[in-house]
């Protein structure tokens, strides 16, 4: 086929949804010509069928079929103004800021991406977070929506790709605190599991598959309210899609809240939250302009309300997963 193009997934671009980064760079092509060249194999990632919500990463290569004549694209109303308000509320979250990069403390429930029904997200709030600069700042990985916790921005091109690709060759060191129900036995181990998207139309969910992708996680228990629940630290080695939520349910006790993996049995009665109780609480990682860094956040207000019910002292916390 003539005038196929072939394009190589950028930093900047790693890990969005396929059709988002189509919207990104040929926004003027519709959204049903988009769905029916996937459909038929047109368009390609890595020379596989891909669908929508499929997301790409950095180095992978998208095939681009001819498009045909496109409409005239809409004109876009500009985009409203982040109001005095967010912009000092998505200040407050600030952890961290030097000229190459931001960490933010990402609240619960914010999803770090647009996406269907989702008018309010991290990436439409960047804006607030320029401190005058001219570069906006850049996302360089996610956290799902429910999930609260450190989050770094690159502050100009050069960080976000050097940030990017720390992450994609695992040379930083993230730690996750998680709630979960009981208390797991062994109190520290390792869970390896092979998973993968379960084809439940409408419902992104991960389930255990021999033929799945290799997941690893270091965990080791802090702290237990006896067999009620247990504060967790978690180590993902790997970073699939709901990785640590799946191998909690996996290995018998899943995070408190997590009722798409624990079902009914993720909540414990009385005054605690019904929130996910996850929190990405370190992240460490090889710095832009040199040397590595390290960055925690606070608690989650649900989440802190609940480790202070269980009594769960976070002020004596040493992390028994940091290798020397």
């Amino acid at each position: 086929m003539s005038n196929v193009k072939n394009i190589t997934v950028k930093a900047d671009d790693d890990g969005i949804r396929i059709d988002r980064w189509f919207k990104r760079h040929f926004p003027e092509v519709p959204f049903g010509t988009l769905q029916k060249k996937m459909r038929k194999g047109e368009i390609r990632l890595d020379g596989k069928r891909v669908k929508g919500p499929e997301r790409v990463e950095e180095g992978q290569v998208v095939r681009v079929p001819p498009l045909g004549e496109m409409p005239e694209p809409p004109k876009r109303e500009p985009k409203p103004r982040l109001s005095d308000k967010d912009i000092k509320e998505v200040q407050s979250w600030v952890l961290y800021k030097d000229d190459h990069v931001i960490a933010i403390n990402k609240p619960a429930g914010l999803p770090t991406q647009g996406g269907t029904g989702q008018t309010r997200h991290l990436d439409g709030l960047l804006d607030a977070l320029r401190f005058g600069s001219e570069h906006r700042p850049r996302l360089v990985h996610r956290l799902d929506k429910d999930t609260s916790g450190v989050l770094l921005l690159g502050r100009t091109p050069n960080a976000a790709a050097a940030l990017a690709n720390a992450f994609k060759t695992k040379e930083t060191d993230k730690r996750y605190w998680a709630l979960v129900i009981g208390c797991p036995n062994p109190r520290d181990g390792r869970i390896i599991l092979n998973m993968s998207k379960a084809p439940i139309k409408g419902n992104e969910r991960m389930v255990a598959d021999p033929n799945g992708q290799h997941s690893l996680t270091d965990y080791a228990v802090v702290d237990n309210a006896g067999q009620q629940a247990a504060w967790v630290a978690l180590k993902p080695h790997t970073g699939r899609t709901h990785q640590l939520r799946l191998h909690c349910m996996e290995m018998g006790h899943p995070i408190v809240g997590d009722g798409k993996y624990g079902g009914g049995d993720a909540f414990l009665s009385g005054a605690i939250s019904k929130k996910l109780h996850l929190h990405s609480h370190t992240v460490r990682f090889p710095h832009p302009a040199g040397g590595r860094a390290s960055v925690k956040a606070p608690l989650s207000p649900h989440m802190a309300e609940s480790f202070n019910m269980l009594g769960f002292e976070v002020g004596e916390y040493e992390d028994p997963l940091l290798e020397d």
